[in-house]
């Protein structure tokens, strides 16, 4: 099986999936961090599902980043695969 960073590394070389990916980069940065969370505590999405009360399907929604989760539903998984939640906010470069 591909590992995400691998076919991410392989499509960033098209630049029409470049652009799309640059344009969502917070969405997909969320969906890579959510998977890399899931598959570093050794879970299927059925198993984090499970842990998490919800179903596998809504697990896929998230990690495709076609859902937006609520802070609780971060803590939540976090909380299931062992990790920490943290939220930051970053400089852009740009002036406010």
């Amino acid at each position: 099986m591909s590992n995400v960073r691998d076919l991410h590394k392989k499509w960033r070389q098209d630049p029409e999936y470049r652009q799309a990916y640059d344009e969502l980069g917070p969405e997909f940065e969320l969906a890579r961090v959510l998977i890399e969370a899931r598959s570093s505590a050794g879970l299927t999405q059925a198993q984090l599902a499970e842990r998490m009360q919800t179903t596998q399907s809504a697990i896929a929604r998230l990690e495709s980043g076609r859902v937006q989760p609520s802070t609780r539903t971060l803590e939540k998984i976090a909380r299931c695969t062992g990790t920490r939640l943290r939220i930051s906010f970053e400089p852009t470069g740009a002036s406010v």
